[in-house]
């Protein structure tokens, strides 16, 4: 581990520690923790209802409907679609989707009974790794400015494919629900449903928004850029303190369990299959190889965590799994860097 990487990690627990805190002193409002069984927290009767929002809630609906679309919109936007790597790009993305689709089903087949989104919070937890705050430093520290060109490439499209992936799943699986309807939908309903829900969606809507204006080969303008880049800085510090806040709501003790299979998956079982697939499927070898795999390798991302926060389910062991990973990543980070250095020398 690069003291590069260590001090991002250590900043990394300090402002999510500075979450937490601000989470058990109140500073953001009463905080709503909630019980074993996670029933939805009973508002304050003695508190207006503006005083009484859930400061969790607010913050990710902050970072899911200003902070991340701004990001997005931008970065579609500005993608140099000629000049990306995209052999590396899909060696690295088809095995990323084809794991997180295997871990919805599979958590689907186990009708999980947390609330119709649960399976998809699994799927981006085991997925979506840290690529920005972990990612970007580790990638400078580990391969150098080349290695880092391809490691950006990857994180322009990381939220973009994966979240739009995601938010289709999620969005089919509500739509569907029949506790939610008066009876079953039909398969047209369901469809349009989930059509208009996709697209009209801060996630996707935004990617859409930006590769339309990327399409047009117009440049934004300089006052719009700067709006948006400033919007988008705040995507990382707002996402941290969330997590801190989270933690203060609900705790780690009581979700290990069940964040322990995400844990697995996303450390030790995704950059095996990607390494698999990349070298063998996609003749990737040396640097890009290794790039993608360490990609792969990173701890889980805190959007995973605005993603269970938007659809209100499994938060608690989001945030398990986000904390202990990112742990864990000190001591898995080495294990894949040995393999790199036979498979990829």
């Amino acid at each position: 581990m690069t003291a590069a990487v260590l001090a991002k990690l250590l900043a990394m627990f300090f402002t999510v520690a500075l979450g937490w805190l601000a989470g058990r002193q109140g500073w953001l409002g009463r905080l709503h923790t909630r019980p074993a069984d996670l029933e939805p927290p009973q508002p304050d009767p003695a508190l207006p209802a503006a005083l009484d929002a859930d400061p969790a809630r607010v913050l990710g609906n902050l970072a899911f409907f200003i902070f991340v679309p701004a990001l997005l919109f931008r970065t579609t936007a500005r993608l140099d679609l000629a000049h990306m790597p995209w052999r590396t790009l899909f060696g690295f993305f088809v095995p990323v989707v084809v794991v997180l689709l295997a871990v919805y089903l599979w958590q689907r087949r186990r009708a999980v009974r947390d609330g119709t989104a649960a399976p998809a919070v699994r799927a981006i937890t085991a997925s979506f790794g840290n690529s920005v705050q972990v990612g970007i430093p580790f990638a400078a520290a580990l391969f150098g400015e080349e290695g880092l060109a391809i490691h950006i490439a990857l994180v322009s499209l990381h939220a973009l494919v994966l979240l739009t992936v995601l938010t289709v799943l999620v969005e089919l699986d509500l739509a569907r629900d029949p506790t939610r309807h008066a009876q079953a939908p039909a398969l047209w309903r369901t469809l349009g449903l989930t059509a208009r829900n996709t697209l009209v969606h801060p996630v996707v809507l935004p990617v859409l928004a930006g590769l339309a204006w990327n399409l047009t080969g117009l440049r934004l303008h300089p006052v719009v850029d700067e709006s948006l880049a400033t919007l988008a800085t705040a995507v990382v510090p707002v996402c941290l303190v969330l997590i801190g806040v989270t933690l203060a709501a609900y705790g780690v003790r009581g979700q290990v369990r069940g964040a322990l299979g995400s844990i697995v998956v996303k450390l030790l079982l995704l950059p095996a299959v990607v390494l698999a697939v990349a070298h063998i499927g996609f003749g990737l070898a040396g640097l890009p190889l290794a790039v993608v795999v360490m990609m792969a390798a990173l701890p889980a991302g805190s959007n995973a965590l605005i993603f269970a926060q938007r659809y209100a389910s499994l938060q608690a062991e989001t945030t398990a799994a986000i904390v202990l990973s990112t742990v864990a990543f000190a001591f898995t980070a080495s294990f894949w860097i040995a393999v790199l250095r036979v498979v990829a020398p």
